[in-house]
């Protein structure tokens, strides 16, 4: 059985649409949740990959959350072990800093849907190549990631040049969503720490218009990220059978 540790920062940052294919394909599910333990200590040595989910922190954040440098050293631990890791959002800028490069505000905040377009080289990647030219895709975030040294840039967004990378053949960060369904983004949209961040853009963003908006665009979303999330599940299946654990 594949075993997976999925870090969480906030309740509704969830996996997902991505939590049904993951238990379909016999993943057996353990979340580390920095809200609840946020002194806690995972340990990686037992699991085969790592899930790092999105929340509303940053990554220069850690002297309110100090959990924040305890995952990107594991992180690091992940990659140097050739473990699958997937950041989403705030997961992919943890792994963007885990690799060395920098992650600082973006000029704008893209909350809502976005156009999304692979580069030549997100073409040619087995996730990637799944994207139809331009895709509306969710987004939620503040801030971006530089590319890191030897990674390869696999999208991006015109506000928001980059949107995605990969590193190595099996260590993937997305800045965007697409793990979200209707229900989940309207919790988002509702949550407290969300409706300030709204607030605090006095209108520049209308949560009115994302709900309206949502109908037109997730069902394609969510089978890209069926497509998506399926290839990369393949990959990491692939990669399990390389990766011995402790018997105990």
């Amino acid at each position: 059985m594949h075993r997976l540790l999925v870090f969480q920062h906030v309740p509704h940052e969830i996996l997902g649409t991505l939590d049904p294919l993951l238990r379909d394909a016999g993943f057996r599910i353990r979340y580390q949740n920095f809200g609840r333990q946020p002194d806690a200590l995972p340990d990686l040595g037992r699991y085969h990959g790592l899930i790092v989910l999105g929340g509303p922190m940053n990554c220069d954040q850690v002297h309110h959350y100090p959990h924040l440098a305890v995952e990107i050293a594991a992180i690091r631990e992940a990659v140097a072990a050739r473990k699958p890791v997937l950041g989403i959002c705030l997961g992919a800028q943890l792994l963007a800093r885990a690799l060395g490069a920098h992650v600082r505000a973006n000029p704008v905040k893209e909350i809502g849907w976005y156009d999304v377009q692979p580069t030549a080289e997100g073409q040619r990647d087995p996730l990637f190549r799944h994207f139809a030219g331009t895709e509306k895709i969710f987004q939620w975030h503040g801030d971006t990631f530089e590319i890191p040294d030897g990674a390869v840039h696999l999208a991006s967004s015109p506000d928001c040049p980059n949107q995605a990378f990969r590193y190595g053949d099996n260590v993937y960060g997305l800045q965007f969503h697409l793990e979200v369904d209707a229900p989940m983004i309207h919790r988002w949209l509702h949550a407290p720490v969300n409706r300030r961040e709204l607030d605090e853009l006095q209108g520049k963003i209308d949560p009115a218009h994302i709900e309206a908006a949502t109908p037109d665009h997730i069902e394609q979303a969510k089978t890209l990220g069926s497509r998506v999330f399926g290839e990369y599940l393949r990959l990491f299946q692939s990669r399990h059978r390389r990766i011995a654990l402790p018997s105990r």
